[in-house]
């Protein structure tokens, strides 16, 4: 994983002016920037990180999007790697897995708005754990998202956070892959599968 501290790095001569600084520049500047392919680059808290994509996380989020798509979700409402900016200092997330309403649309900016996600599943790598379980769960916390599934590989187990209260989700539960994820009673309205994800 590679962090940039936005703050020490002069990229443009305007990002001396902090007011001035806003997510849509910092992706500006990060598509000129040499990113490894392969990896994924997102902004949290004003600083990037950049993470490869490794065989068992590709693995995982595909057989979430395979299960969302053939549980009636139409192609257009799941997302991977896509931005959306979220409440909080300079959130741009490009989230594993979104799982959108149907009545998403793109805004003015042509982005598609946080308060339509349904889901979002993050698959944890070691380098940006913290992250997951930290800033970014505050942050779909505060956005409202009423379900925030965390992957974890290494242990094999997923964490299932629902109903978000201010910059927290009420319900905790922890799953072990070979077990149902069970969001019946969620927006979601379906149960996912874990008995194929593999360990990593």
């Amino acid at each position: 994983m590679t962090v940039v501290e936005t703050d020490r790095i002069a990229m443009a001569d305007e990002s001396d002016d902090k007011d001035k600084l806003t997510l849509d520049r910092m992706f500006e500047w990060l598509e000129q920037l040499p990113v490894p392919e392969g990896y994924k680059a997102e902004i949290v808290g004003g600083n990037v990180f950049m993470s490869p994509q490794r065989d068992a996380h590709w693995e995982i989020i595909l057989d979430l999007v395979e299960q969302l798509r053939a549980s009636g979700y139409a192609r257009s409402r799941v997302k991977s790697d896509v931005r959306f900016d979220f409440p909080g200092h300079l959130n741009g997330f490009a989230c594993d897995v979104v799982a959108l309403s149907g009545e998403a649309v793109k805004n003015a900016k042509g982005l598609w708005d946080y308060e339509d996600i349904e889901l979002v599943a993050e698959v944890i790598s070691k380098s940006t754990a913290l992250n997951d379980y930290g800033p970014k769960k505050a942050a779909y916390a505060t956005a409202g998202v009423p379900v925030y599934l965390v992957v974890d590989p290494y242990v094999g187990r997923c964490r299932v956070f629902t109903e978000p209260k201010k910059d927290e989700y009420a319900v905790d539960r922890t799953v072990d892959f070979g077990e149902e994820i069970k969001l019946k009673d969620t927006v979601v309205g379906l149960t996912l599968k874990t008995d194929e994800f593999p360990r990593g």
